[in-house]
């Protein structure tokens, strides 16, 4: 194989690896925070979604800001200016002042995820080969989602067996070990013809590809479902005393994805989008209801199987419909737009459930979230699912 069509070379490690470390922190951070807030602070409900759900709007506000400054400042230097950001904002959860404080380094520390993950992708984008772009993005990308169970994992772990000032420490030391393995990263320098003039003045196009809106706003509806799980599933194992086994929860989450994606992503090539979507929206619902009434670590962890095989392959299949949607000049817009959907989802979720949990409790809401979920199947099928079913109709004719 050339090695102009090689893949896995040195920098596309490096960068997945930076990416997954990266990632580790987030999810890890996010399963831990709302009951840290609680028992440290003595936060509200509310509050401890707040704290969770915070560093996501700041990653929103991270991909945005860089998405438009990285040609400026240039991709390396951004890296590594994320990257050392990273770890002083990771430093300062180790200083107490209080909930409002938090608040601060949670928002701080989204911003400094959203910078450099910007970085990893952009650079990821233009190293992969033109001819496996798509193969490339998609094993990029699981590097995210192996630190979706890897990270929640570990918090889980830690937080039962460790202080907080040990889970600081160790989300610090995984920055700094990702900002040394930058240093062997080599970004190759754009082509005038790659250079692409940005339009002046301000915008929404500029920041946003509308084409991938549509289904952008799905991404956001089960995103927001699952943050659900994501913030709150914690606090539901210790309401149902199933502590031990929700720390295995996004273990056997992550292994249904890492195990179906490869036949979900033939299956969407070959068949359409709509043979991974409509199954992934009865998956999704049938594991929120199973987990709003589950007693027992079987149905829980059936419940994280089932979860997993629906907004997991959902998740990536709806990224790749935005990609497809969107010119070739404007791919990386249209996932950007992706993940700032997604972000908003899982961002402001934990705060808006947080002020109905009370009212409802965990169970009650999961069965509630399952609900929309399945309800959001029309409205998918509105958006996209119908002209995609066009579309394979004519071209089958």
């Amino acid at each position: 194989m050339s090695s102009k069509t090689k893949l896995w070379t040195k920098d596309f490690i490096i960068l997945s690896t930076i990416n997954f470390f990266l990632t580790v922190v987030f999810y890890l951070l996010i399963v831990i925070m709302g009951v840290y807030a609680v028992n440290e602070f003595d936060a509200s409900t509310s509050q401890a979604g707040l704290v969770t759900g915070i560093f996501i709007i700041g990653t929103l506000l991270g991909r945005l800001f860089i998405g438009r400054s990285i040609e400026s400042i240039g991709r390396k230097k951004t890296l590594f200016i994320g990257i050392i950001l990273f770890i002083l904002a990771t430093l300062l959860y180790l200083v107490n002042y209080g909930v409002g404080f938090l608040l601060l380094v949670r928002f701080l520390h989204g911003i400094t995820l959203g910078m450099a993950s910007t970085a990893t992708g952009t650079i990821v984008a233009q190293i992969i080969p033109t001819t496996r772009k798509g193969e490339g993005i998609g094993y990029y990308s699981m590097s995210a989602t192996l630190a979706t169970a890897i990270g929640p994992f570990i918090g889980l772990y830690m937080s039962q067996h460790t202080s907080v000032e040990i889970i600081f420490s160790f989300c610090a030391a995984l920055g700094i070990v990702s900002l040394l393995t930058a240093f062997f990263v080599k970004v190759p320098i754009l082509e005038e013809a790659e250079k692409i003039v940005e339009n002046k003045g301000f915008k929404i196009s500029n920041f946003i590809e509308p084409k991938a809106v549509p289904i952008a706003l799905i991404t956001l509806i089960i995103a927001l479902c699952y943050s659900g799980v994501l913030s709150f599933i914690n606090f539901y194992a210790v309401e149902i005393d199933l502590v031990q086994t929700a720390s295995f929860f996004f273990l056997v989450y992550s292994l249904a994805i890492l195990v179906s994606r490869p036949f979900t992503g033939r299956l969407m090539d070959v068949k359409g989008a709509n043979f991974v979507m409509y199954p992934g929206f009865i998956l999704f619902t049938i594991g929120m209801l199973l987990l709003s009434f589950t007693h027992n670590s079987f149905t829980l962890l059936l419940s994280g199987v089932l979860i997993g095989l629906g907004f997991g392959n959902m998740q990536s299949c709806t990224q790749a419909i935005a990609v497809k949607l969107s010119p070739p000049h404007r791919m990386g817009l249209a996932t950007s737009t992706f993940f700032i959907f997604l972000d908003a989802g899982l961002g402001f979720g934990p705060y808006l459930l947080g002020f109905i949990i009370p009212v409802t409790g965990y169970s009650t809401i999961y069965a509630i979230l399952g609900f929309v979920v399945l309800a959001s199947t029309i409205l998918y099928f509105s958006l996209h699912g119908r002209k995609e079913k066009m579309s394979l109709n004519s071209l089958a004719q």
